[in-house]
């Protein structure tokens, strides 16, 4: 089911984008379940946008444009829920950026559970060019020589916090995916080995 509903969102931003007709070339990159092709009835599709030239009011317009496409309610409902926010600067952050503002926010001030993300990022839509590129730019922020111990802290204090907001919703005992043993703390325990071992063993790289 992973698969197939991946494969539905995929051609879904597909055509999203076609019909945002962007006049720059742009990119759309699959984060978290859809990046890693595990998407579920109630999972999120989480995007990057990318492109290129020198036009960043194009790329924006493009970008709300396929955000409200797929997330626009109708009389059947919306597409799919589809959002940014894993984008530099968050919901503050531009929308769209070029590879090479990518790799300057990675090089200066991303976070450590930034780079834990993209081990999900893969292109879904657009110009291929384009996201290749920008997988090839990220790469080496991913499978680092020598992990820094900080990711792990970082990581421990996302997941704490996380563990922390569970009995104020009642949740403590019976939250499957955030709740202490359960499926956040196998998918952070998983990543972070890919983390450690993937400079090493490619065959590990996986999304």
């Amino acid at each position: 089911m992973g698969r197939e509903l991946t494969d539905l969102a995929e051609a879904c931003l597909e055509a999203a984008l076609g019909i945002a007709a962007p006049q720059v070339p742009m990119a759309v990159i699959g984060m978290g379940k859809l990046g890693g092709e595990e998407l579920n009835y109630a999972s999120d599709v989480d995007v990057l946008f990318v492109h290129a030239g020198d036009d960043p009011r194009e790329a924006d317009r493009v970008a709300k444009a396929v955000l409200a496409v797929m997330t626009t309610p109708t009389a059947d409902g919306i597409v799919f829920r589809t959002d940014a926010d894993l984008r530099p600067e968050g919901r503050a952050g531009a929308l769209s950026r070029t590879v090479a503002s990518y790799t300057a926010w990675y090089e200066r001030w991303a976070r450590h559970w930034e780079f834990q993300a993209l081990l999900k990022a893969r292109p879904v839509a657009g110009d291929p060019a384009l996201g290749a590129e920008f997988m090839a730019a990220s790469r080496p922020f991913v499978w680092r020589e020598v992990l820094d111990p900080d990711l792990v802290r970082e990581a421990r204090e996302m997941k704490t916090r996380a563990e922390a907001e569970l009995p104020k919703r009642g949740l403590d005992d019976r939250e499957r995916k955030r709740g202490r043993g359960g499926i956040r703390d196998i998918e952070f325990a998983v990543q972070l080995l890919q983390l450690v071992h993937g400079w090493h063993d490619p065959r590990i790289r996986s999304a």
